[in-house]
């Protein structure tokens, strides 16, 4: 095991006694200070503490390393794809070919086609889900979306 003295689990678990591990010390009790220290106590018990000793530790280390390989280094952050927004200037290109896109929208589209392609541009809905919510047939929705999306790329040949 990789670095085992700086793992609980491990230190614990190659011990023959229980080990706790504080910041500024290791405290080891061993068969005889245990037995020492509670008269009424068997060997038995102490095996039993040890066990449950190592599978507290052994579910703390299984949990610190999920965490940690959720955890992502900002070395070298600006080439991966886990950023939370995009760069400055990307976003704002971004922001103004929306602008444009509801400029359109608003202009062109009768107020029937702009709440449809809003719906399936935003919202992600299909023909078919727009249709159920209207209460109409798909096919008269897939055609007002063509036509829709006819009249937008028009408007955007200009551009």
């Amino acid at each position: 095991m990789k670095n085992y003295r700086d793992n609980n689990y491990a230190v614990n678990k190659y011990s023959k006694a229980i080990v706790y591990r504080f910041a500024d010390k290791v405290i080891e009790v061993t068969l005889e200070a245990y037995l020492a220290e509670n008269p009424g106590k068997t060997v038995q018990n102490f095996e039993e503490l040890k066990t449950l000793s190592d599978e507290i530790y052994f579910e703390q280390d299984r949990s610190e390393n999920a965490q940690t390989k959720k955890n992502l280094s900002i070395h070298g952050i600006e080439e991966t794809d886990k950023l939370s927004t995009l760069p400055l200037e990307d976003e704002y290109i971004r922001r103004q070919e929306e602008q444009l896109l509801e400029d359109i929208i608003d202009k062109y589209l009768t107020e029937n086609q702009a709440r449809r392609i809003r719906l399936c541009i935003y919202q992600g809905l299909s023909s078919r889900k727009i249709a159920r919510l209207e209460g109409l047939h798909y096919r008269t929705i897939q055609d007002s979306l063509v036509l829709a999306k006819k009249k937008i790329e028009k408007r955007l040949k200009n551009f």
